[in-house]
């Protein structure tokens, strides 16, 4: 059974007198610990779709199951990182990672070793007691990360994580989030404009139409274990971005 399951997912937004039709028809499966990138231009309704999957905002028809459970609010199982990590500027790294648990009303000691242990994972040993402000923006996106992974979610959704920062920044993350997931073995949901961010990332890549937003269609990535900055000189990296960028470009729009 998949981790998520969405069926016949629409859209519809009321704007004054009109009705905006964001998403329709909208069917997928994601797999246990599989990493789905979803690509698609401004607009399209990708960060609608992730919402959706979160229970932040309800879809207008159709159904969405995380773990074979309807969704009908944000299900307890799931970690959300956004574009902008949304750090709290009077908390140190430590304590804006254990927001979470504090929201959620767990035992703060409980969890205090997972946070250390998420810290190491992405490499921000001894800035444990720095303020957002002392930190780059890569590393205030690693604290994002930490918070939505301390509470052991089995799904992490990803709204364009990375589009804030410089290429170079956003290559080392990207690099950073894919041993994250091999090493927690969580299922992930991944929003981006980048076709190249979407395929060095992802086990399939889902493209989406200009709005209204409908799937057109569903790339496999096969690139070896282990991927580092040379996975993009593969024959497979170099075929399947272009074969995404063919399909966007039938759509209608490039990347």
């Amino acid at each position: 059974m998949a981790d998520v399951q969405l069926s016949g997912v629409s859209k519809a937004f009321r704007a004054r007198s009109a009705v905006l039709s964001a998403l329709e028809g909208i069917d997928l499966g994601i797999g246990e610990q599989e990493f789905v990138s979803v690509v698609g231009p401004s607009g399209c309704g990708k960060s609608t779709l992730l919402r959706i999957v979160a229970g932040l905002i309800p879809p207008s028809s159709g159904e969405v199951l995380v773990h074979g459970r309807r969704v009908q609010g944000p299900p307890e199982e799931v970690g959300i990182v956004f574009q902008h990590p949304v750090l709290l500027p009077w908390r140190t790294v430590l304590g804006n990672i254990e927001l979470q648990v504090e929201i959620r009303g767990y035992d703060l000691r409980r969890y205090r070793r997972k946070a250390e242990e998420l810290i190491a994972l992405v490499g921000l040993q001894g800035f444990e007691d720095s303020l957002p402000y002392q930190l780059s923006g890569g590393m205030q996106q690693r604290v994002a990360l930490c918070r939505a992974l301390i509470h052991g979610p089995s799904l992490l959704l990803m709204d364009e994580p990375f589009g804030a920062l410089d290429a170079l920044t956003r290559e080392q993350m990207n690099l950073e989030l894919y041993r994250v997931w091999r090493e927690t073995h969580t299922t992930v949901m991944f929003i981006t404009h980048s076709i190249t961010e979407a395929v060095f990332l992802s086990q399939r890549i889902v493209v989406m139409t200009p709005r209204p937003g409908r799937i057109a269609s569903v790339v496999g990535v096969n690139l070896l274990p282990g991927r580092s900055i040379d996975s993009m000189r593969e024959p497979e990296f170099l075929d399947r971005t272009q074969e995404v960028r063919r399909i966007m470009s039938a759509s209608g729009f490039g990347d």
